[in-house]
């Protein structure tokens, strides 16, 4: 356990501490944009791709975009007026993602191609080491994981999966030099990233096969580019940026709403989705197939106008089998059939539950977060986590958002870890840890809010091996923006600087 460190008055003088920050995403990038403009100026970024972005750079599958309004998929601090549509598409935000970093002098900190193995904790000297798969090795007071939930691909573990004499790969791993035109193709999985990209390629390929575990709910996305006049608008009418802002703001969170009241408002948002799904499934047999058999939020919630009428074009299938295995020509499904494809196509989502592993991080005692977190992953508030002192997480547990903008949780992070860093540097404190009982009180809480909500009702990615829901916010961004606005010292302990450093 970590002992008080002195106090502000009479304590050593405030010194620079160093911060390694692992993942170059919206995470990463803001964690080191606040830090930097609040005095901390001895940042790097570690990210194990070729180029910051995050997601936005992996996942450059043909219709990829986001689900949220631009003008709030953003930073606050860093608003354009000049989007070309309502949700941007994969190019334009990873393209905004680059100008944010450059803007504001990140760039240089970014070393790329590096990805990170291991940190530990070294208790007497109060740093964290910090290790590579070309075994380098990095020293820092204090680290930042900013890998977020969906960095893993995940494929199922089917039997003969290897035997397959076909071309495959992951949507987050888009094989553009393969040619899709006139193809036989499968695409397992119809969460949210098949529904963009199954519009695209249809047109493309001589027969798609979309193998669907279960179905989704839908509701209208309508993305046409912005018209002249709106643009204008945009750009040149004082505080319309600002209001329309505020407004996507409590807009998106009226989803949330629905989903915390599935008996009521949920309820009238599951009607406007079932008009609108069967305006678009005209054909009963497919209607059927696709139709979800849950409470209306218990899952994602999925946006799109163009997916459930691909989906009953002459040349796609919808399967809705369970698949046995794979054989050198397909796939084969329970019911015995054989569904010959010269491409599969994983549109299996990620492993979102495994957060930052398989790096292996060690605490204090020489205890692993693995250990930590046997019976499923926890942090106060999703960022802080008793036993590894001065180690920060960004989009963490429990901080996904199933209606807003995960950019916003992602600011109010990046503002605590760094009033966090900012109250040991004013202490003189070699190190900040949360106290157990608090990180555990803060864990009870946040499960016990689930009930009664709609995420309870089905099984979902959401949820752990243990069944606890380990992914999802279970409020409202307003909440959170509350909870984290101001760092409570009592909260946490801080460790006495080393002499040596002191000294």
């Amino acid at each position: 356990m970590l002992q008080a460190g002195s106090g502000v008055n009479g304590g050593p003088p405030a010194r620079d501490l160093e911060v390694i920050i692992i993942g170059a995403g919206f995470g990463g990038i803001g964690a080191a944009i606040e830090l930097r403009r609040h005095g901390i100026r001895s940042v790097r970024i570690l990210e194990k791709a070729s180029d910051l972005g995050g997601t936005w750079y992996y996942n450059s599958y043909p219709g990829a975009a986001c689900d949220v309004p631009s003008h709030l998929y953003s930073f606050s601090y860093a608003q354009r007026k000049d989007w070309l549509r309502l949700c941007s598409f994969q190019a334009e935000i990873h393209s905004y993602l680059q100008d944010v970093a450059r803007d504001h002098g990140i760039e240089p900190l970014i070393r790329t191609n590096t990805a990170v193995t291991g940190c530990s904790w070294d208790e007497q000297r109060c740093r964290w080491t910090v290790r590579d798969s070309d075994a380098n090795t990095y020293e820092a007071d204090a680290i930042v994981i900013a890998t977020g939930q969906l960095d893993q691909p995940s494929i199922p573990e089917l039997p003969g999966v290897e035997s397959f004499a076909g071309h495959t790969f992951h949507s987050a791993e888009w094989d553009h030099g393969y040619d899709l035109e006139g193809k036989r193709v499968a695409v397992v999985g119809s969460g949210a990233s098949a529904v963009q990209f199954v519009p695209e390629i249809a047109p493309r390929v001589r027969r798609l096969s979309v193998f669907q575990r279960t179905g989704n709910w839908f509701l209208p996305r309508a993305n046409r580019r912005y018209p002249a006049w709106a643009k204008a608008a945009f750009e040149r009418v004082p505080g319309l940026q600002a209001w329309r802002r505020i407004f996507l703001f409590y807009y998106t969170e009226s989803l949330t709403l629905c989903i915390r009241n599935p008996r009521t408002f949920g309820r009238l948002m599951a009607l406007r989705s079932t008009g609108f799904m069967r305006s678009q499934l005209r054909d009963r047999e497919v209607r059927r197939k696709a139709w979800p058999d849950y409470t209306f939020g218990c899952k994602r919630i999925l946006f799109s106008s163009t997916f459930l009428p691909a989906l009953q074009r002459p040349n796609v299938e919808l399967v809705t089998e369970a698949i046995e295995h794979v054989e050198p020509e397909g796939l084969r499904t329970r019911d015995g059939r054989l569904h010959e494809v010269d491409c599969v196509i994983w549109a299996t989502g990620f492993k979102t539950n495994d957060f930052m592993f398989p790096m292996e991080i060690t605490g204090t005692g020489g205890r692993s977060l693995s250990e930590s977190w046997a019976s499923g992953p926890h942090a106060h508030l999703g960022i802080t986590v008793p036993g590894f002192p001065n180690m920060f997480l960004m989009y963490g547990p429990n901080t996904n958002t199933s209606g807003g903008s995960i950019i916003v949780y992602l600011e109010a992070q990046a503002r605590y870890l760094r009033q966090a860093l900012e109250r040991v540097r004013a202490r003189g404190a070699g190190a900040i840890e949360v106290r157990r009982e608090v990180e555990a009180a803060s864990d009870r809480s946040v499960q016990e809010r689930f009930a009664g909500t709609a995420w309870m009702d089905c099984e979902s990615w959401y949820r752990d091996v243990h069944g606890r829901i380990v992914a999802n916010w279970p409020g409202y961004m307003r909440d959170y923006l509350q909870m984290t606005d101001a760092l409570d010292e009592a909260e946490f302990t801080f460790a006495p600087l080393p002499e040596r450093v002191a000294a």
